[in-house]
């Protein structure tokens, strides 16, 4: 071993080509030097005959005396809890294990579910039971619904997040995977059961449902079965997925079908009865048939108002004021001169509902579905666990003519020096020393970095708190700094602040470049390696150091030049070899050395911080990434670096040392020394001397205080430091380098700019790099796309070639609402991406890369064309298998919806990354989507149609929807000038008064109301069809033909708007305190 090297760094030495020397005399032709070799010469060897030896004399001793395995039996038994068998691996029982789950975000979930509450009460405020309140109070129900089952969607990402652990847990036999699923459902129970109970006392006696025990528990027990049935099943779809992009396809495919085939927005008798069966599968259907069956059998609607034929309006007076003998009420299940109609016969007439026995029919086939669902949760942890296990094989991109070019240079390069090294050492050895010489001769002039008097204060909860204390210190060119302490001592935080990292707390001393404040372009001029290697996953290496040096090197600078430099620190990192290799897959010792390669392409003039780039390697790895670093400093580049506990051979690579103890106090600054002798005898002048075995670098340490063991010496090594001549011989070297920095000649300050490169030039390569990164990321795109043709393909079929029946115009309304369905799916998915991004830009714009405005602008830029290809699709899918296009607009009104439809689509993408920008995290961002969607859903005039909606909500919120201008373009184009021909169950039927004809009777009702009779010269049984064309059944909506123009700007406007937050947030919200 060298001089202070333990056993470990030695072992470990002798695997590694670089770090390994051989004995006077030998080398790798007569020294094993591969694994197979050191594997055969171990087992050939005494030491092996030894280790086998006394194996097997434990083997006889633990044969012959049992007290030690008995005793080892003891302890486990004592482990055990109280009901927990002997033979089990387990120290907890099953409803133990249960215990211990975590409860993930209960206060905010409360918190959220009371809100949407509030949200739907409100909007629904004390409905009326009459004949305005029942179309609306089965919306409400569905409403309701539908946020309580929805609600559990947030079980399918929670489920992915939580793998790892469960993957270790259970790997430590804590417990079975199943109790996990099992543990779930009942450590939620107490919590979600009062969650939903507050939900539905808001809604149900908000909105005035009906007043009775009965009513109210009967609607809550049916509520929350469905939601712990749902929870089920996302739960099942995110334990057997294997990532979120297929979970999130699969989710797409039942999410719409349970919705479209709940019975609300297609009645039961309206189903096509090739798609019936989805009917008979869904949990929700039975859910929302219990709570509808529920309240009406409980009431009865009375007929009154708009909802009278015929009735008075306008300047006609001649009909009674309300429903008599020649009058019909258009409710369902109504029949001529009845004003009432009873519960059961609306839900059986305009639903196909049947309100008897609905605890067998509904209650028990939902419950059955809630235990099925947690039996494949059961069966899906155990059977089929989904672990991401890192294989370890690295992917490459496919060469292109350039880089093909490139790897062939690099590699015989490498050959070249391979073939030298093996040839002679020494000479190799040689070559290298002169051209280190050479460098240092010819490296041109260098500032240098100077700090005096540092001293960092942060707020702290009662007060503040000094975290560095009066630091001095330098950086010279073409030497390596180490900056070591103990855990807490600020090393890190020294780093960030040296580096201008930090935007919390108080920073005071002087950090002077050649004895000159910093300059704007003090971010420019260095580079940070962080301790997190946070990169662009799908980038290849060689791709990521050219994004850094194209933004980072001055724009000047030819692009020839920059990838010439890129490929200089390749084969200086030794790369050469995973050049073309995906980051992602990467090993951590490869990320370490691309960390430091991207920020060497940025060609730092100044200094190069590192943040413990040995951190997580091993030995063998750290002293790999140390040699790389002296390589570095040899070239002339300036390092400081942050390290915890070197062994003594790295200790040796460094040149000087900052070492810091609790506090942020100084306790030596300057050179190291061959064999660390001028530390030592530092350290030894004032009572710790070094043993001769042992590492430097943890002695000091240990001496210190900062150790297991108390400190050596009696006095505070800070004190010792102050008045020690070392200390005042760097104040004087401080002053000198000032000094001679001044004497230079100041830079031009005209020429100082934040960012290397323009905007535009940023906008163009942070676009380029989403756009490959998209590219390579097949999933996120077809994720999209596939949800968006499956639910317009679903959609179509269920509404397949309407007619122009009544029927058939509630089912175009329908079909356009589900197109407001999309910016809610694009939401869940642009979210975590946008977030994701948001970890490298913050990463990177600390280096001034690239702007927040073109991180922002290019983030949107990056996802338009998949999404307007996403709307073409879905536009596609809808217009002509659904038959739309057959009102006077034509062909082009199905032009202008594809419009509509793309700016829904951008309108989804800017909504989703204004929420990611102000989130701080995923989790965080996720809880908006469900209250702005129902928010937008509720008060778009479809829920809750315009006629009916309270005044309060339709003065501004109908307004401020974008929904709201979405149906009323779609729907105007569409219906406008459309003929309607009433089919035969859809007319309303009702006798004229004796000697009158139905033309006679109702005519003057018609001139003024619209629609038309069917049958005008009969003299019984008048046949009235509600509408006439479509405009007249959009015209009391608040919608207009004339106005859809405008409409579309408005969304365009919206758009807009949520762009320009998302910039201003992504300029002034980074989450990301240092």
């Amino acid at each position: 071993p060298l001089p202070r090297q333990s056993t470990a760094d030695y072992l470990t030495g002798c695997t590694d080509i670089n770090e390994r020397q051989y004995a006077p005399g030998r080398s790798a032709a007569d020294v094993p030097s591969t694994s197979s070799a050191l594997e055969s010469a171990y087992r050939l060897s005494k030491y092996a005959q030894d280790n086998a030896d006394v194996l097997e004399k434990y083997k006889i001793a633990m044969a012959t005396d049992k007290a030690d395995q008995e005793a080892f039996r003891q302890s486990v038994a004592a482990d055990k809890k109280k009901g927990v068998s002997q033979k089990s691996p387990y120290t907890l029982g099953f409803t133990g294990q249960q215990r211990l789950q975590d409860r993930f975000q209960l206060y905010t979930s409360f918190t959220l579910s009371t809100a949407l509450a509030l949200v739907i009460g409100g909007a629904f405020f004390a409905l009326p039971t009459t004949s305005a309140g029942a179309f609306t109070r089965a919306g409400l129900l569905f409403a309701a619904l539908l946020t309580t089952c929805l609600d559990a969607f947030m079980e399918m990402p929670t489920q992915m997040v939580g793998r790892p652990i469960l993957h270790k847990q259970t790997n430590y036999s804590m417990y079975r995977p199943s109790a996990v699923a099992i543990a779930n459902t009942f450590a939620d129970m107490p919590f979600s059961a009062a969650r939903v109970l507050i939900f539905n006392i808001c809604v149900y006696f908000m909105s005035n449902l009906n007043r009775s025990a009965g009513g109210f528990f009967t609607f809550h027990i049916f509520n929350y079965i469905a939601f712990l049935t749902m929870q089920g099943f996302f739960r099942t779809f995110g334990q057997l997925c294997t990532n979120f992009d297929s979970a999130f396809r699969l989710a797409a495919f039942f999410i719409p079908n349970f919705i479209e085939y709940t019975g609300y927005l297609e009645p039961v008798n309206s189903m096509k009865r090739w798609l019936f069966w989805i009917y008979y599968l869904n949990p929700i259907a039975y859910a929302w048939q219990g709570i509808m069956e529920n309240e009406f059998r409980r009431i009865n609607l009375t007929c009154d108002g708009t909802y009278i034929i015929p009735r008075n309006g306008g300047d006609v007076t001649k009909y009674p004021a309300g429903l008599e003998g020649n009058q019909v009420c258009t409710l369902f299940g109504s029949t001529g001169g009845a004003a009432t109609v009873s519960g059961h016969q609306y839900v059986f007439a305009g639903y196909g509902l049947d309100t008897t026995d609905l605890w067998r029919r509904c209650f028990l086939v939902l419950l059955g579905m809630f235990f099925f669902f947690q039996l494949t949760q059961v069966i899906a942890l155990e059977f089929f666990p989904q672990y991401v296990v890192n294989v370890g094989f690295k992917i490459f991109a496919k060469e292109n003519a350039e880089t093909k070019k490139l790897n062939e240079a690099q590699q015989a390069k490498k050959a070249a020096r391979l073939e030298q090294a093996h040839g002679d050492e020494k000479l190799l050895e040689e070559v290298e020393k002169t051209e280190r010489e050479e460098i240092i001769a010819d490296r041109p002039y260098r500032k240098t970095f100077t700090w005096e008097n540092l001293n960092y204060i942060v707020p702290v909860p009662g007060g503040t708190r000094r975290l560095l204390h009066d630091v001095n210190g330098y950086v010279k060119p073409g030497t390596l700094t180490a900056l070591m302490g103990a855990s807490g001592a600020g090393k890190t935080t020294c780093l960030d602040v040296l580096a201008q990292r930090k935007n919390i707390g108080v920073i005071s001393g002087d950090v002077l470049v050649d004895g000159r404040p910093l300059t704007s372009d003090f971010a420019r001029g260095t580079a940070y390696a962080e301790q997190m290697d946070v990169h662009e996953g799908t980038a290849t290496v060689r791709e990521a150091m050219r994004f850094s040096a194209y933004l980072r090197q001055p724009a000047e600078v030819s692009i020839e030049e920059k990838n010439a430099y890129v490929e200089e620190i390749i084969e200086l990192l030794e790369l050469q070899d995973i050049s073309e290799a995906v980051v992602f897959c990467l090993g951590v010792e490869a990320r370490k050395r691309l960390t430091i390669g991207v920020e060497l392409a940025s060609k730092p003039e100044l200094l190069l911080f590192l943040d413990e780039p040995t951190s997580g390697l091993d030995a063998q790895s750290a002293w790999n990434l140390v040699r790389f670093l002296r390589k570095l400093a040899d070239q002339g580049q300036a390092i400081l670096c942050t390290i915890h506990q070197p062994s003594s051979l790295l200790f040796e690579s460094f040149d000087r040392l900052l070492l810091l103890e609790t506090g942020g106090e100084t306790v030596y600054f300057g050179d190291i020394g061959s064999d660390s002798h001028i530390i030592r005898n530092y350290f030894a002048r004032h009572g710790a001397v070094c043993p001769a075995n042992v590492n430097p670098a943890e002695y000091m340490l240990e001496a210190i205080g900062a150790g297991v063991a108390a400190r050596v010496g009696d006095r505070d090594w800070k004190d010792v430091w102050l008045d020690s001549p070392e200390c005042s011989a760097v104040r004087k070297e401080i002053a000198a380098i000032k000094e001679r920095g001044l004497a230079q000649p100041a830079p031009d300050g005209e020429a100082l700019s934040t960012y290397a490169t323009s905007f535009f030039y940023q906008l163009k390569l942070v676009v380029e790099r989403n756009n490959r990164a998209l590219w390579r990321m097949p999933d996120y795109i077809f994720t999209r796309l596939f949800v968006c043709m499956f639910i317009s393909l679903w959609v179509s079929l269920s509404f397949l070639q309407l007619g122009d029946g009544v029927r058939d115009l509630q089912f175009r309304v329908f079909a356009i609402f589900w197109v407001c369905v999309l910016p809610a799916i694009i939401m869940s998915q642009i979210e975590p991406m946008f977030i994701m991004n948001r970890r490298i830009f913050i990463r990177e714009s600390s280096s001034r890369i690239y702007s927040p405005y073109a991180f922002a602008v290019g983030q949107l830029l990056g996802e338009i064309p998949y999404n307007i290809l996403c709307g073409i699709v879905y536009w596609a899918l809808m217009v002509y298998p659904m038959g739309f296009g057959q009102g006077s607009a034509g062909v082009n009104g199905t032009g202008f919806q594809l419009l509509v439809i793309i700016f829904m689509m951008l309108f989804g993408v800017s909504l989703g990354q204004l929420i990611a920008a102000i989130s701080p995290s995923v989790q965080v961002a996720v809880l908006f989507n469900p209250f702005i969607g129902l928010v937008l859903t509720t008060f778009c005039g479809v829920v809750i149609p315009y006629p009916t909606m309270n005044s309060f909500w339709r003065a501004w919120l109908y307004q401020l929807s974008p929904y709201t201008r979405t149906l009323a373009a779609m729907l105007s184009t569409e219906l406008h000038g459309l003929v309607i021909t009433c089919q035969s169950d859809e007319f309303y039927t009702f006798n004229p008064p004796s000697g009158q004809t139905c033309a006679e009777w109702a005519n003057d009702f018609v001139d003024v109301f619209g629609g038309y009779l069917n049958n005008p010269n009969a003299t019984s049984s008048c046949q009235y069809c509600e509408y006439r064309t479509g405009d007249e059944f959009y015209t009391p909506l608040n919608i207009s033909f004339d106005n859809r123009w405008r409409d579309v700007f408005i969304i365009f406007a919206f758009f807009v708007f949520n762009v320009l937050v998302t910039i201003a947030a992504s300029r002034f919200l980074r989450y990301a305190k240092r």
